[in-house]
């Protein structure tokens, strides 16, 4: 079978790798409109600490340019615009129409109309190489069709000793806490339903974290396509873990 066209994960499921895109796609859709809401449920707001200590990650200083991948409603772009200044550039690159919309809202209501939205797939990124001196994603890599592909995209998109960042869940340390997380996951379809209507994204996002690599796999990865200096710090036990490289 051609390697293209073999099956991914999209949850407990094997699809096609086109079939996988078209679902996470419909996925995001269903739930654009109450995602911060959720997050902040989902995390106890603990996100919003766990990307600005991603931010930090970066090295940004004031004139840099800096994309962020999978970007969804704009919130880490806001951090970067903050440090990169008037001076500088920050990109949101996503994929799903609905979430570039609302995020485009979002930043244009919290006065940030210097920030980039471009509608795009993070496996074919569409910028020149040496483009950026960083690039973050945050808990986006967990949901790409073909993660080796995209983190060669973001490789070849940054600068000589440009900085990639990357935050996503991962595997809890020990035992009581991965038993304790998998507990309060059950609630989540749960919130799901009540916030946005539909509980399926949910277990769906359940089943991605369970199937995403662990964090020393992840290193692995990052290494291949290129980048040097890899290093993971574990978050809240290793319920998420922060990723970073140099090119």
């Amino acid at each position: 079978m051609d390697s293209e066209n073999q099956p991914v994960d999209f949850g407990n499921r094997r699809v096609s790798p086109s079939e996988k895109t078209q679902l996470v796609g419909s996925v995001f859709r269903s739930v654009a409109d109450g995602y911060d809401v959720m997050n902040d449920i989902m995390s106890l707001g603990m996100h919003r600490i766990f990307k600005r200590i991603a931010v930090e990650y970066t090295g940004l200083r004031p004139g840099d340019r800096a994309l962020d991948v999978a970007g969804g409603t704009g919130d880490v772009a806001r951090l970067m615009q903050d440090v990169v200044g008037s001076n500088g550039l920050v990109v949101l690159l996503d994929i799903n129409e609905a979430m570039v919309q609302i995020g485009r809202d979002r930043l244009l209501n919290r006065g940030k109309p210097e920030i980039a939205l471009v509608l795009g797939d993070a496996e074919v990124i569409p910028f020149p190489t040496a483009s950026f001196d960083a690039l973050t994603v945050c808990f986006g890599l967990r949901n790409m069709t073909d993660k080796d592909r995209a983190l060669e995209e973001m490789y070849r998109v940054l600068r000589p000793l440009g900085r990639l960042v990357v935050l996503e869940f991962a595997q809890p340390q020990e035992d009581w806490l991965a038993s304790s997380f998998r507990l309060y996951q059950r609630l989540w379809p749960l919130f799901g339903q009540a916030v946005v209507g539909d509980p399926q994204p949910y277990r769906y996002l359940i089943e991605s974290i369970s199937k995403h690599p662990s964090q020393a796999a992840l290193k692995q990865m990052i290494e291949d396509v290129g980048f040097n200096q890899v290093s993971y710090e574990n978050l809240f036990g290793g319920i998420v873990a922060i990723h970073k490289g140099h090119k």
